[in-house]
């Protein structure tokens, strides 16, 4: 005896969107990724349900045993000071990319662990600067060897996402990257002071804003604690996860898709137009440490 599968409202817009995932981030038909060479990249999600208390606040000892946890399962070893010492060296000058949106920023706890890793390295302390904004009249990002890229993930007006990608925006002046919805923020990440430096992608997803309407517009409705980090070398890829994941969390908490949806072509264009990573999530290897409920991706 055949089984009828009923198919639910939620299935319908669970299997439409991972169809429709290609175009979404503006890659090519899943035909032609097909022909491609097979490529492949590494992610971690790591998750821990007390790395905020029952107020919200974030508990450092907690997310800084989550990017440990983190960077060993990425590049298989145990030893995390091992594997700083091999993302950067005692001679680097290192400019860690935060992001200050006053409602959600970089948690400062977090900054603070990723300095404290460099200087165990042996980078003198006024080598190392943690900054958003002006970055191109600070000394130390104008010499720097070495970035490291940490942001919370947010839905945004312009470009769908707050990503790693649209981090380094501030590298240059925003507004000439805001045609056609942002398509082409990865193009920041060929322009000489950024190609080549960035060592590691920390996008947080501690509390990921997951929708919005109007520029700048914050709804503490649209907060999700998921408790997590998504960490990689590879910027494209963990911008590529966080495009699903908080699709997933609309799907979660709307009845129907909200209006306002903003394209985040600018992902998958960053795979396909400027070769700075991976944004097909076939080709993304997920690891998943940590806390499971309700991981959605």
């Amino acid at each position: 005896m055949s089984e009828e599968r009923i198919v639910t409202r939620r299935d319908f817009m669970r299997d439409t969107a991972a169809g429709t995932a290609a175009m979404s981030l503006g890659l090519p038909a899943a035909r032609t990724l097909a022909r491609q060479e097979s490529r492949h990249v590494r992610v971690v999600l790591v998750r821990d349900e007390n790395a905020l208390d029952d107020d919200g606040r974030v508990q450092a000892p907690v997310l800084e045993r989550m990017l440990d946890n983190a960077v060993t399962t990425l590049f298989e070893d145990d030893d995390p000071a091992a594997v700083w010492g091999r993302l950067l060296s005692a001679g680097d000058v290192l400019g860690i990319k935060t992001n200050v949106y006053r409602p959600l920023r970089t948690p400062p706890e977090l900054e603070q662990v990723i300095k404290e890793r460099a200087l165990a390295v042996g980078i003198s302390e006024d080598s190392i600067s943690i900054r958003d904004r002006g970055l191109r009249q600070d000394p130390v990002f104008q010499r720097a060897t070495a970035l490291i890229n940490v942001r919370p993930l947010r839905a945004h007006d312009w470009s769908g996402i707050g990503g790693c990608l649209k981090n380094y925006i501030t590298f240059d002046n925003p507004p000439d990257w805001h045609d056609d919805v942002c398509a082409d923020l990865g193009g920041l990440w060929n322009l000489p002071v950024c190609a080549g430096r960035t060592r590691l992608n920390i996008l947080v997803v501690l509390t990921p804003f997951f929708h919005s309407i109007g520029p700048h517009r914050y709804d503490p409705d649209a907060i999700w604690q998921y408790k997590g980090m998504l960490v990689s070398t590879d910027p494209v890829a963990v911008d590529a996860l966080g495009v699903k994941l908080l699709a997933e969390m609309r799907n979660r908490f709307y009845d129907r898709p909200p209006r306002g949806l903003v394209s985040t072509k600018h992902v998958g264009y960053a795979d396909t137009r400027h070769g700075v990573g991976i944004a097909n999530l076939e080709e993304i290897e997920l690891i998943r440490i940590g806390w499971t409920e309700d991981t959605l991706i």
